[in-house]
């Protein structure tokens, strides 16, 4: 089934392939276009309160509908489920926390290496703080909203969290009415694009959250940044050909 966060997700995809800006990050004092939409979030591997979180990163098409959104979720939650699945970020975190300073070395290493480019590929493709954005759903275990920070390490650009539902008394045409809002914290990095693009962001989503129906097919058209045109096969597809991964390109010096 379609939930709110696949909803929440799908629009924010859809306005990315409109405004590819909003997908660009801050790195070493330079800004750069991301040649792929990837959003983390947090898993429980299992039903119990005692069951570990993991982070689970979903690489998205700009031209996916929100049904596409919700086979590739579903395919990185499930093979992220279950207490004995761990993943490279989850053992690299056990494995330097058993040293005393070893993990502050590692990150600091890490953090150099990450500012002037040299980090390698397929570590940060595992580490959770490379992201085009982060999203918690704190509405899953009962908590309200939170505007969680940017972190200072990785490329992270925005950050939602989602809290419970509320009731609130509105007065609509004259008449009370009870009605349910789905509170939202968002963090963004102010760097990256213009104020007009935000203002578009918020406006654009605010319309596909209330008109759910745009989603179900693709845009007509997607926009890219220069050099950064990307695209992945949908879920259970077969990609024609492999092609090599396009680095990242230099949007503003």
């Amino acid at each position: 089934g379609l939930g709110m966060l696949h909803l929440f997700i799908a629009a924010y995809i859809r306005v990315v392939s409109q405004l590819p800006g909003l997908n660009r990050f801050v790195s070493g004092q330079r800004i750069y276009a991301r040649n792929e939409i990837l959003i983390n979030m947090m898993v429980k591997r299992g039903i119990t309160t005692e069951s570990e979180e993991t982070c689970a990163k979903v690489v998205f098409e700009p031209t996916d509908t929100i049904y596409d959104v919700r086979d590739r979720m579903e395919k990185v939650i499930n093979a992220n489920r279950g207490e004995d699945k761990k993943n490279f970020a989850d053992k690299l975190a056990k494995a330097v926390l058993v040293v005393p300073g070893l993990a502050t070395g590692i990150v600091a290493l890490v953090r150099l290496l990450d500012r002037y480019g040299l980090c390698p590929g397929a570590l940060l493709d595992e580490l959770p703080f490379h992201t085009s954005m982060y999203i918690t759903n704190n509405a899953s275990i009962g908590l309200h909203h939170v505007n969680h920070h940017i972190y200072n390490f990785g490329s992270v650009t925005l950050f939602f969290g989602m809290g419970t539902v509320e009731k609130v008394a509105v007065v609509e045409k004259g008449e009370a009415r009870m009605k349910r809002f789905l509170p939202i914290g968002i963090t963004a990095d102010e760097r990256v694009c213009s104020g007009a693009h935000y203002a578009a962001f918020f406006g654009t989503m605010s319309y596909l959250l209330n008109h759910p129906e745009e989603l179900e097919k693709p845009p007509e058209s997607v926009r890219f940044d220069e050099k950064c045109e990307y695209h992945v096969p949908k879920v259970g597809e077969q990609p024609a050909k492999k092609q090599k991964k396009q680095q990242k390109a230099t949007v503003q010096a």
